[in-house]
């Protein structure tokens, strides 16, 4: 028996004999420096052989999948997949001979041929569904961009326009159709961010439109919309490939005032933001605002002091109106009058409930009087239109309200005679606002109706002072059917019809003489040298003059897409007429502008950001979807839609 000393002194343990055997057997236990002993590596499994995929294994029907260094192979025949440790002849001839005995005895060739269609079927698959998500990308941006062109709010492509799709696809296609359109992403922020990724394609567009033209024009105006806050439009003209186009360029909101100051350094930062030049600015267009045309902080102002070349210009549309609202004190009352007949009937939603009942009752052909506002150009020739129409209904509808006050005046012949005239009066004067409204007015085209109409007054002078009223066909209709005369009130009207024709002088100076641009207009019936042009320019001018090959191409074009298209020989005369013909002659985009946003931006949407939908909306750029598509960096995968 060991002594209690050598068991102290020896390493514990060493004696036994189990102990003794793991230390033969296992070199990796070694003493410390303590007399203790180690494992240098942990307890594992043996290491797995890694076996290599041949080409010959080819022949087995079997291709190799996954990692080169430790691959797994596939049956080409029926897809199963073999581990790495399955790499062995033996084992992949018996999975042929078991489960293909058929293929037994076939060469490397026919399952290479198994291999490729495999290949091809499985990028078929890929492309597939790449090509399913970019279609339900692309469907989901194109019903983006139709909202937005309508105006219609963002939730409406999930509440009602894709499943309203599905019903239809699924009665019409089947369901297998209909599961394809559930696929497309259509959520409220999803359509909103499609929106404003298609409104920045257009904006960018047009900005590099401008930047590349030799200059353009703007329209401005500013208005408050439901939420309060004070909104600025801008729309740009310019010349892009061979004509002529006109779309919004900002659509911003003002922070606090809406002063002329305020509104150039909006615009003034706009501009250097997106490197266009002052420069380039021919001409501005604005009403006759004191923000817009003040000589010293108006926005057309500091323009001019950024680029002196810059014109400005008065929209026509808001002159015609101002000087068509004056009238003599006589005339003055009998609109007064008509304005409260209307109000009365219309701002009271019972009354004008009653009123409709009470024409219906009657037969009447219409059932409604039009309410009057000082803002609305049209809206004076239209109220006393429907007044006049309407005025027995409106009579007996005031006497049975008991509104002795009013319904008197529908007795008096003279009242209905001077509302009769001022019936026909505005109608007409409404006729030629109607002929100023609309894109791409020239100046030219504005300057002959102000002076068609500057004309028609002296004609209906004349016809007055022969009491002649058939150009007044509802005086004229009243005069007949009551068999009175005009006599008495001829100097009335006289009197209105020459003060009409002093304000617009007025407000139209130089309109009723010929233009110095007028060759711009047609260039073929110039006799002399306008002042406007230099010597050397007049003699290109009879060059074109004399060309009979230009004059038919000019007959059979727009006047700027000619100037344009001679552009390559007559530089110098293109130019002096783009800057004749770009600058707009009124803010009527800036008008239908606003309606847009009000439809769009109403009281159930006033938290909305409208300007991206409008841009949409008052563009005449088409967007490039695919683009669009390309530049949101898309990865067409269905969860990121």
């Amino acid at each position: 028996m060991p002594s209690s000393k050598s068991s102290d002194s020896s390493v514990p343990g060493v004696d036994s004999p189990l102990l003794t055997l793991v230390h033969s057997e296992s070199p990796q236990l070694s003493h410390t420096a303590h007399g203790k002993l180690l494992d240098s590596t942990p307890d594992r499994e043996p290491k797995a052989k890694k076996r290599r995929y041949l080409d010959e294994y080819l022949s087995f029907g079997f291709i190799p999948i996954g990692a080169v260094s430790h691959p797994e192979v596939r049956c080409v025949v029926c897809e199963q997949v073999l581990s790495n440790s399955s790499l062995a002849p033996a084992k992949l001839k018996r999975h042929l001979e078991t489960k293909h005995p058929d293929l037994k005895g076939k060469k490397a060739d026919f399952f290479k041929m198994k291999k490729d269609s495999s290949v091809q079927s499985a990028n078929a698959v890929v492309r597939y569904v790449k090509d399913d998500n970019e279609k339900n990308t692309e469907a989901s941006f194109r019903l983006a961009y139709n909202i937005a062109q309508a105006g219609k709010p963002h939730t409406i492509a999930e509440t009602l326009i894709k499943p309203s799709i599905i019903e239809v696809v699924s009665c019409v296609l089947g369901i297998d159709a209909a599961k394809k359109i559930e696929a497309v992403q259509c959520s409220n922020n999803i359509i909103s961010d499609r929106i404003q990724k298609i409104s920045d394609h257009i904006e960018d567009e047009s900005v590099r439109r401008l930047r590349e033209s030799d200059f353009f024009a703007l329209q401005m105006d500013e208005s408050t919309d439901v939420a309060g806050l004070s909104i600025l439009l801008v729309f740009a003209r310019y010349r892009h490939t061979n004509t002529i186009h006109e779309g919004l360029l900002l659509c911003k909101s003002l922070e606090l005032h809406t002063t002329g100051e305020e509104i150039f350094e909006l615009i003034d930062k706009y501009f250097k933001c997106h490197n266009i030049p002052w420069e380039k600015c021919a001409d501005v267009c604005t009403d006759g605002a004191a923000a817009m045309v003040g000589k010293m902080k108006g926005v057309t102002s500091r323009i001019i002091e950024v680029n002196p070349n810059c014109t400005r210009s008065h929209c026509i549309l808001h002159r015609h109106a101002l000087a068509t609202k004056k009238l003599s004190p006589d005339f003055k009352s009998v609109l007064d009058v008509a304005v409260q007949c209307v109000n009365f009937i219309k701002a009271r939603p019972l009354q004008t409930r009653l009123f409709q009942n009470f024409c219906q009752e009657m037969g009447s052909d219409h059932h409604n009087l039009l309410l009057h506002t000082e803002i609305r150009w049209l809206s004076r020739g239209k109220v006393l239109d429907r007044l006049f129409e309407l005025r027995e209904e409106v009579k007996l509808f005031l006497e049975e309200q008991k509104k002795p006050k009013l319904s008197e005046w529908f007795h008096d012949e003279d009242w209905l005679l001077k509302l009769a005239y001022l019936t026909d009066m505005f109608t007409k004067l409404n006729e030629t606002n109607l002929s100023l409204q609309g894109k791409n007015i020239t100046i030219f085209q504005a300057r002959d109706k102000i002076k068609a109409l500057i004309k028609k007054l002296d004609f209906w002078i004349q016809c007055v002072e022969e009491d002649d009223f058939s150009c007044f066909p509802r005086l004229n209709q009243f005069l007949v059917e009551n068999e009175v005369t005009a006599t008495l009130h001829q100097d009335k009207i006289k009197e209105h019809l020459k003060s009409l024709k002093s304000e617009l002088t007025k407000y139209f100076p130089n309109f009723t003489e010929d233009s110095e641009d007028a060759w711009i207009r047609d260039p073929f019936t110039v006799e002399k040298k306008p002042k406007s042009l230099r010597a050397i320019d007049y003699e290109l001018l009879l060059e074109i003059k004399c060309s009979s090959d230009l004059q038919t191409r000019f007959n059979s074009m727009k006047i700027a897409d000619f100037w344009i298209s001679i552009e390559e020989e007559y530089g110098t005369m293109t130019k002096k007429a783009m800057r004749v013909l770009l600058p707009f002659s009124t803010t009527y985009l800036c008008e239908t502008g606003f309606s847009a946003y009000t439809r769009t931006k109403d009281v159930f949407r006033n938290k909305l950001n409208a300007a991206p939908d409008i841009r949409i909306q008052l563009s005449d750029i088409t967007p490039d979807l695919t683009a669009v598509m390309k530049g949101s960096m898309q990865k067409y995968h269905s969860s990121h839609h």
